[in-house]
């Protein structure tokens, strides 16, 4: 397995094959992986997960809510691989997830099936003029 970008670890792209291998899509036949690395530089990974009431759970959101349970709270990188050749981004909801959590130096990058580097982004790219936690008056 050939990674075009250095900067992507091969272990990563291993372990995205890995988790969408066990996502749960019977309904899309659409599996996605992902895996966020905090701060810390812990990395966590996710698979969507779909249910018959059409209403799954994001593979972005299952990776950043193991992190959440783990304790961390700031996003450093986010990884998503999907089944094919194609740009695989997460939806809007998992945009403003990972909004959430990161920063101006949080980037999100998009693999192919085989792990190949298709995009990276910065969340301002990924999501311009974001309402975030510093738009809520406490």
């Amino acid at each position: 397995m050939s990674v075009i970008d250095p900067g992507i670890d091969p272990s990563i792209v291993e372990a995205l094959i890995a988790v969408r291998g066990n996502a749960y899509a019977p309904y899309s036949q659409h599996p996605v992986g992902a895996m966020v690395e905090s701060e810390s530089g812990a990395r966590f990974a996710g698979a969507n997960v779909e249910v018959a009431h059409y209403k799954g759970l994001c593979a972005e959101a299952s990776a950043i809510a193991a992190m959440v349970g783990a304790g961390e709270r700031r996003l450093r990188n986010v990884y998503v691989i999907g089944p094919g050749e194609h740009l695989c981004t997460p939806c809007g909801d998992c945009r403003q997830r990972i909004r959430e959590f990161a920063d101006a130096e949080t980037r999100i990058h998009v693999v192919d099936a085989e792990g190949r580097l298709l995009k990276r982004y910065t969340m301002e790219q990924l999501l311009p003029d974001a309402f975030g936690p510093e738009n809520l008056s406490h």
